[in-house]
């Protein structure tokens, strides 16, 4: 049963997949699914139905966005232009979400755009059992899982601290999001970006390139 990990984790690109893609994961799990509608009535004061609808916007644009960024990757042989793309729209609508002065931009576009952009996060899971032998494909994907959710399952709680810190036991408010997880979404999608130009383009046309 551990002979194919033994194979999958001692190729450093397993890890540089699973930890690209979980940090791409943190700002939608974390970030947008468990604390945006706390940001959006705390942080915005907006009502708690018009705030789980606009929160249900990024996993809305991730059911979009995985499909078709995976077919782009697919239509072009290149895996890695696509993810930085996808992490470039996370980035700009991460900072006007944030930023921004409350209600400036229309009210389901960013969530949207920032949860289509952050299908991306699915391309790592494709690199891996690329990177790696035919024989331990499905083994690959079963570790990304695991690196990409121990990831969230730590994060989790470990924002609410900060919040709650930050807080000093008082309200929420939008400064503190802004400064806490605001923060944190950014630095998490420049990091993984970072990551990401480690990792070897594993599409057709590179390897037709070669």
């Amino acid at each position: 049963m551990f002979d194919p990990y033994k194979i999958v984790l001692s190729n450093p690109q397993s890890y540089l997949c699973g930890i690209s893609s979980g940090l791409l994961f943190l700002p939608t799990t974390v970030g947008g699914m468990i604390w945006g509608v706390a940001f959006l009535r705390q942080g915005w004061h907006i009502d708690y139905a018009e705030a789980v609808n606009r929160a249900s916007m990024i996993p809305l644009g991730w059911v979009i966005g995985s499909p078709v960024l995976g077919y782009i990757a697919d239509h072009f042989g290149r895996r890695k232009p696509v993810l930085f793309a996808g992490m470039a729209l996370m980035l700009v609508c991460a900072v006007a979400i944030l930023y921004l002065p409350p209600n400036s931009l229309p009210a389901y576009l960013p969530g949207f755009l920032f949860g289509f952009g952050s299908g991306a996060a699915m391309i790592p899971y494709s690199m891996i059992k690329e990177v790696n032998p035919d024989e331990v494909k499905g083994s690959a994907t079963g570790a990304m899982n695991f690196i990409v959710f121990v990831m969230s399952a730590f994060a989790a709680p470990a924002a609410g601290w900060v919040l709650q810190n930050l807080a000093g036991g008082g309200d929420l408010t939008l400064d503190i999001f802004t400064k806490g997880g605001g923060s944190a979404v950014v630095v998490a999608i420049v990091l993984a970006a970072i990551i990401a130009l480690f990792l070897k383009e594993t599409g057709f046309a590179a390897k037709k390139a070669h």
